[in-house]
């Protein structure tokens, strides 16, 4: 009974209607640099979490689970000597990531990020005593975020999801990006059409016939 799905019509992996759900389309790539997505545990099951999809789409990713009382998170592997480890959060210290930036590190990236509203990411790297002393970078504002399932009021504002994605076009390339930011699009607008805030004619990644009918 623990184990019951409290949403019997939701996917589990994606989050969406099982009618609009889109597991069989998501890539999965294998990078050599690593992803720790640190999630807040009131993300989990939600919709408008963009973190998990990253997760689904990275096979070198682990995912992390944050804030449960009497249940700390996992520490261990966060810092590793074999790989460098480096936070993403746009704080007031960070630094702009370009390629530029990642040519004094020698070893393979493992990509921190906190997963979660702005106060509770904001607060990850002040309370996790193995991420304080880490390179700390933030994505260019070089295009506005594409995210619409909430609000944003800080112009560095965007989705967990296009912070990693635009994080590895740097990395790893610009391919990369692109087939992420394709598959989180698609997200973003069978989401935003199952709650009629767009219509069929917008979804531009189609909508599956059984979902309409």
């Amino acid at each position: 009974m623990g184990n019951r799905n409290p949403f019997p019509n939701k996917c589990e992996q994606c989050q969406l209607r099982k009618a609009l759900c889109i597991c069989a389309m998501i890539p999965r790539l294998a990078l050599n640099t690593k992803v720790i997505l640190l999630i807040h545990h009131r993300e989990t099951h939600r919709t408008s979490n963009s973190g998990r999809l990253a997760h689904l789409i990275l096979e070198n990713s682990e995912m992390r689970v944050r804030g449960l009382k009497g249940n700390p998170m996992e520490r261990e592997g966060l810092v590793v000597p074999d790989r460098q480890s480096v936070l993403l959060f746009p704080s007031i210290n960070a630094v702009e990531l370009t390629p530029e930036a990642l040519k004094k590190f020698d070893k393979p990236l493992t990509l921190i990020v906190p997963d979660g509203n702005w106060r509770q990411a904001s607060r990850v790297p002040n309370r996790e005593p193995d991420l304080f002393s880490l390179p700390r970078f933030r994505i260019p504002i070089d295009k506005p975020t594409e995210y619409r399932l909430r609000s944003e009021t800080r112009p560095e504002g965007m989705a967990t999801f296009e912070a990693i994605a635009r994080a590895l076009g740097v990395i790893e390339g610009p391919e990369v990006q692109a087939q992420m930011e394709a598959i989180f699009r698609i997200k973003v607008e069978r989401t935003l059409w199952s709650r009629a805030k767009i219509t069929l004619a917008e979804c531009t990644g189609g909508i599956p016939k059984e979902a309409i009918c």
